[in-house]
């Protein structure tokens, strides 16, 4: 069984089946609604419910509280219809964003490496030989057996490698998800994935020099935009500052270095802020805000910024941009947030997109 959505203010209408939650089917459609969790923990999907009838999931009380329940107000991410159904949601124009819809995609595993002590790369060659259209900065849901479920990874190749993409992936302590990639995956095991996702991307129509702030394994969506950007031939200064603990978590630190060698616009700028003392590292010591405040000399106008990593190192380099003058319209950050996640303190500055 299936119903009509209509999504105002588009007076676009898609069909949405039985069981599928609003989000899926407008994103499956093409069109962006503002999420982020996923989890019925964030309220960043509340749309109007104008017409209709639906059941709201797992939304948590906090996020959908009984008030806005009886005001006829609904999570996307978890809300299912029951109804045809007429909704209002905020949807702002993008210039840049492509608008891609989200499919799905059965492939390969061909190649495993480890990157890190703790960071796996995961090659997937893709059946569909067209491949998988998406904006570099953007992420993938790779649904997992044994009722693991699926999990959300940002595509760390370039957009013209479409027929294989890579993911860097990081294991969490306690992580069922990242534990099964790093111990049980193999090459030659078939893969599942879902997307693209994301409204994290490079905002090129701007036509301005661009940082990108990165640790952990948040390197992966700014390699992909990197590679796209010089792919492309954008001539505007790009500048990397990449932070982990020692010298061995440090990964792709030749590519970029060959990277920076080849293209005089851009800028690599690595960070250590555990390296033991006496190494032989000749880099920066310190954590990436302070590389990058270092760098700029603590002026950042004019540029635009995207942030990728940990919840505190993106409040960090927040403030420090800030500090140097760059504000929220030129910030842009990548955050995925967990049942975990929602319990840590987060900029109270910024959206996640």
């Amino acid at each position: 069984m299936s119903y009509e959505l209509t999504i105002e203010p588009l007076g676009q209408t898609i069909e949405i089946e039985e069981g599928q939650t609003i989000l899926d089917a407008a994103l499956r459609a093409g069109i962006y609604l503002p999420h982020a969790c996923c989890h019925g923990l964030c309220a960043t999907c509340k749309v109007q419910v104008v017409d209709g009838e639906v059941e709201h999931g797992e939304a948590s009380s906090f996020a959908l509280m009984d008030f806005e329940r009886d005001e006829q107000k609904t999570l996307a991410c978890c809300a299912t219809a029951q109804s045809d159904l007429v909704i209002e949601a905020e949807i702002e124009e993008d210039p840049d964003a492509e608008n891609l819809p989200v499919r799905d995609f059965a492939g390969t595993v061909t190649r495993i490496e480890t990157l890190t002590p703790t960071i796996k790369g995961v090659w997937i060659k893709l059946d569909d030989p067209e491949g998988m259209r998406f904006q570099a900065g953007q992420y993938i849901n790779l649904q997992l057996p044994d009722g693991i479920g699926s999990r959300a990874f940002s595509v760390a190749s370039a957009p013209s490698d479409a027929g294989e993409i890579e993911l860097n992936i990081r294991i969490v302590p306690g992580g069922q998800g990242t534990r099964y990639v790093h111990e049980t995956l193999r090459v030659g095991d078939r893969a599942k994935i879902a997307g693209p996702y994301g409204r994290f991307f490079v905002k090129k129509s701007a036509q301005v020099p661009v940082v990108f702030m990165g640790g952990g394994s948040g390197l992966s969506s700014p390699r992909s935009m990197i590679l796209d950007l010089l792919a492309e031939g954008f001539e505007l200064p790009i500048t990397l500052v990449y932070g982990q603990r020692t010298r061995e978590e440090l990964y792709y630190h030749k590519e970029f270095l060959a990277l920076a060698e080849q293209h005089p616009n851009f800028r690599y700028v690595p960070a250590l802020s555990h390296e033991p003392e006496g190494s032989d590292w000749q880099g920066f010591r310190g954590f990436v805000h302070e590389a990058a405040k270092n760098h700029f000399d603590n002026d950042f106008r004019g540029h635009k910024a995207y942030l990728c990593g940990p919840p505190l190192m993106i409040d960090a380099c927040i403030t420090t941009l800030m500090q140097g003058r760059l504000f929220e319209r030129d910030i842009y950050t990548e955050k995925f947030i967990s049942a975990a996640d929602a319990q840590q303190v987060r900029s109270p500055l910024f959206k996640a997109i």
